[in-house]
């Protein structure tokens, strides 16, 4: 069995000038121009899948930090923001990539887009527009930060569970590294990003999984 980690939002913007949020964020993550900055992401991608058996698949939509008003203005001022009325095609965008990228058997684990951030939320909409079976997980570190989130986005869905080992934690802290440049601003220090995991896979004891029960058809 082969796994792909698709990032959708990893294109790099024609505008090289950077709107206030991206700028922001740019400064928080040491980044250069644009197209430096998904490079990077891009390579730490690929890495961190390396490191877990996958392979990184990237698609060309822009990250929220770089999409654009018609009037040129950034759409966004923080990733946490409503989906914006000019961003009110882009999950429809997004699903006919993944469908042409689909195969017939292929299994899709969509994140529950725990947190709110704008493109994870356009991200599961695209999936859920599949129509086909999806397997949902809970966004990490976002569900480290908001747990409360965690119970109405399951509601209702049958759970599954993977173990995962001492080891394996070893090589999903190890892949988490990968993310040099994202480590800090995300988890606070790299001391608190082990200490976190540890206490998340202390607690969880691997990665659990939520299905959408089907309503079962009259006899």
């Amino acid at each position: 069995m082969s796994v792909e980690i698709w990032s959708f939002m990893s294109g790099v913007p024609e505008v090289q000038e950077l709107a206030e949020f991206a700028r922001t964020m740019h400064q928080i993550w040491g980044y250069g121009t644009p197209a430096e900055a998904v490079e990077i992401r891009r390579a730490e991608d690929r890495r961190a899948a390396a490191r877990v058996g996958a392979k990184a698949v990237h698609f060309d939509f822009l990250d929220c930090i770089y999409r654009r008003g018609r009037n040129g203005e950034g759409l966004y001022s923080d990733a946490a923001l409503p989906i914006q009325p000019e961003d009110a095609d882009l999950p429809a965008q997004v699903a006919q990539a993944m469908i042409a990228w689909l195969q017939p058997d292929d299994t899709v684990v969509c994140q529950l887009a725990i947190g709110g951030h704008v493109d994870h939320v356009i991200v599961r909409k695209a999936a859920e527009m599949l129509h086909r079976p999806l397997t949902y997980d809970a966004d990490i570190p976002y569900v480290l930060n908001h747990p409360e989130e965690l119970a109405p986005n399951i509601a209702g869905m049958q759970e599954s569970f993977q173990p995962v080992s001492e080891d394996g934690l070893r090589g999903w802290i190890e892949a988490i590294a990968c993310y040099v440049t994202q480590v800090e601003s995300i988890f606070g220090s790299w001391d608190l990003m082990h200490e976190r995991m540890r206490a998340h896979w202390s607690e969880r004891r691997g990665v659990h999984f939520w299905n959408k029960i089907r309503n079962s058809s009259p006899s």
